[in-house]
């Protein structure tokens, strides 16, 4: 089975810069060279990501500059919502500043953080990505922007880790590792943080988690998702 994502409209809806690198890169290649629209919204500006020792001014600037470079590398648009990092929740701010920016796209598909990941950025993503799918095609919900015919389908990506995710499906990324590895070596700011104790060397993790799915698929390198059931947001493919 090969699925084709030639007439989507596909938008990466994560917590911070280089997580779309880590969780969907790869299927958005994919997306990318079958002819789909990509776009990656990221919802929370980085701000407090810094490798241990080191000072950088305004790192909030210096990682929207790498995530416009990765975006560029996809032939992505990108969004940038920008909460700072640990500010994020669940509210009617957050969720109309989104619904806003699914009516401007008009996504497809949305992919974003699954409800179990590590981070609570991850988790209040997951939350108002999903409550976003619902409200921007509501004649009820208001914003500069008319609603959606249709809510967009919902996918959730994999755990950093691979840690309590139960995959739906597999998708082969093996033919687009290259782009995802270019992708997030983008991100300077974030590898600098590798021998932090608090955190992971990115490169390492990402090949090491997509060999892992891909094992486990009979492939070389795969990433996994978790389709959204829900009344409305589900779709056939």
């Amino acid at each position: 089975m090969k699925l084709s994502f030639a007439q989507d409209r596909i938008l990466a809806v994560m917590a911070h810069p280089d997580d779309a690198e880590l969780t969907c890169a790869g299927i958005l290649a994919r997306a990318k060279q079958d002819g789909a629209v990509i776009g990656v919204c990221i919802m929370c500006a980085g701000d407090k990501g810094k490798a241990a020792g080191t000072i950088i001014d305004d790192l909030a600037k210096v990682r929207h500059g790498e995530s416009l470079e990765a975006a560029k590398l996809l032939g992505a648009e990108l969004f940038w919502v920008g909460w700072s990092d640990a500010e994020l929740v669940d509210a009617p701010s957050s969720r109309q500043r989104l619904v806003e920016f699914y009516r401007r796209f008009q996504p497809t598909l949305v992919i974003t953080h699954a409800a179990e990941d590590y981070h609570p950025d991850h988790r209040a993503t997951s939350a108002i990505a999903e409550a976003a799918s619902w409200f921007c095609a509501s004649s009820g919900y208001v914003t500069d922007s008319p609603r959606l015919v249709a809510p967009p389908a919902v996918w959730f990506g994999d755990t950093i880790n691979m840690i309590g995710f139960s995959p739906g499906f597999y998708v082969d990324i093996s033919a687009h590792l290259d782009v995802k590895k270019q992708m997030l070596a983008c991100h300077k700011s974030q590898l600098m943080r590798g021998n932090d104790g608090d955190f992971s060397p990115l490169i390492d993790l990402m090949l090491l988690q997509c060999r892992a799915r891909g094992m486990q698929a009979g492939v070389q390198y795969a990433e996994v998702f978790r389709a959204h059931h829900a009344f409305k947001r589900a779709r056939a493919w």
